[in-house]
């Protein structure tokens, strides 16, 4: 439905839901508008044209989205020879500068370090013909709307502008009624699929007692025909405990939050992909647009903030028509929490069922075979682990300060802004104390 649209020059707001495809819709018309050599050379274009300086823009929230859509870009353009660079913090300025001297045609960036070039002249946008800005409503909510407004200003007025979210706040439409000229809306979502996730997605709630979960993910990890599986957490040190205690049990997990360095982060989601862990255990730096296949299981550690980050999370699995199984533990003093998203999503799980490690329903409902216990026997234990993926140096700016404040470069992804809310970025953390900025 997109790609007409975009092809012809306008502007598009694209809304649909999680896991169907919206990077293509807005990567092959970007890749398709931006002139490269093979353009000059078969005569559709006129030499002067062509330019060094980036010819599209595309802005997202977080690190981990950043090389994902590069990736897609980069396989999608491997024809047409288009040069797509990912720029992003956590890692050292050089290589990214070096890139943007030798020219590239599409950059995608988080907002903090797109800032960071443009400000210092290292980053050329006023070439930019196309920009998109991808999950829209989580900038808006990490607070990068400042930064983003900074970037629109430094591009050219003529230019065609996407924005593509999965839900349309109204700050996002504001945005996009300041910056975008007769765009049209366009939101896609299958006829027989009513309800708001995707419906090849199981779903089971239940309330357990936060000293038994351990136990109960680690029986639930050993269910029949699981294969890549994500546990999200509401803080950081519950992400690094839990990724921790599964690797004593046997499991070959990891772990991808904001306390860890961006080599360590690239480190873990790099052996989820290759298959060599199981298990990713991450806060909700990783919720979004995250897609990797073969993702089965979706496990809700603690119930999540709101019914927008459940849809995100549970959407990791389920993706481009596949089926899935979404956990989540209630606890007891989260319920009226857990009814609200519940009342919102229009869910049947008012009042989640108690549940234990032990619990019969708990082994029928997941296929957990009978007198499975909470380690991994030796005779399964067949993943490489997370060691045996190597760990880059990214040569991080300003080094890791023991409170993980790194150079400057490092805000621009869901820490050190210290927000609003979850302790990702600095706020809250589990007991309602202060959790420790990103």
């Amino acid at each position: 439905m997109t790609l007409p649209v975009a092809l012809s020059g306008s502007d598009v707001i694209g809304q649909a839901k999680t896991g169907t495809g919206k990077t293509l819709g807005f990567g092959l018309p970007i890749l398709e508008r931006v002139i490269v050599p093979a353009d000059v050379e078969a005569g559709r274009a006129a030499p002067e044209a062509l330019t060094s300086a980036p010819q599209a823009l595309i802005v997202v929230p977080t690190r981990e989205l950043c090389t994902q859509v590069t990736n897609d870009l980069l396989t999608a353009g491997k024809v047409r020879n288009v040069r797509v660079l990912a720029i992003y913090g956590g890692r050292a300025y050089e290589p990214q500068v070096e890139a943007l001297n030798k020219g590239v045609d599409v950059v995608v960036g988080t907002p903090g370090r797109l800032l960071d070039l443009a400000g210092q002249k290292k980053l050329d946008l006023s070439h930019v013909k196309c920009l998109v800005l991808d999950e829209a409503d989580e900038m808006l909510d990490l607070g990068f709307l400042p930064d983003v407004e900074k970037i629109i200003n430094m591009l050219p007025a003529k230019r065609q502008t996407m924005l593509f979210s999965a839900t349309m706040p109204g700050a996002v439409i504001g945005l996009a009624r300041r910056y975008m000229s007769r765009p049209t809306h366009i939101r896609a979502t299958a006829p027989d699929d009513e309800g708001v996730t995707v419906a090849n997605i199981k779903q089971f709630v239940y309330r357990g007692h936060s000293m038994d979960k351990p136990e109960m993910i680690a029986r639930i990890l050993q269910a029949d025909g699981r294969g890549l599986a994500m546990i999200f957490c509401r803080t950081k040190r519950t992400a690094a405990d839990i990724a921790e205690q599964l690797q004593r049990r046997g499991f070959a997990s990891g772990a991808v939050h904001g306390d860890l360095g961006q080599g360590a982060r690239e480190q873990a989601l790099r052996a989820f992909r290759n298959g060599k862990v199981d298990v990713l255990v991450c806060t909700d730096v990783a919720a979004r647009g995250i897609d990797v296949e073969g993702v089965t299981h979706v496990i809700n550690y603690q119930s999540p903030e709101d019914e927008k980050t459940y849809l995100h999370r549970v959407g990791r699995t389920g993706r481009a028509g596949a089926k899935g199984t979404a956990i989540t533990f209630v606890d007891w003093d989260d319920i009226p929490r857990w009814q609200l998203i519940n009342k919102a999503l229009e869910l049947d799980f008012n009042d989640p069922v108690e549940t234990y490690s032990t619990s019969p329903h708990l082994f029928s409902d997941l296929g957990i075979p009978e007198g499975t216990k909470g380690t991994l026997p030796r005779s399964e234990r067949t993943r490489a682990g997370l060691d045996a993926e190597v760990l880059e140096d990214l040569g991080e700016p300003g080094g890791r300060a023991p409170r993980g404040r790194g150079g400057r470069g490092d805000r621009d992804d869901r820490g050190g802004r210290g927000g609003r809310g979850r302790d990702e970025r600095g706020g809250r953390d589990e007991r309602g104390g202060r959790g420790e900025a990103a």
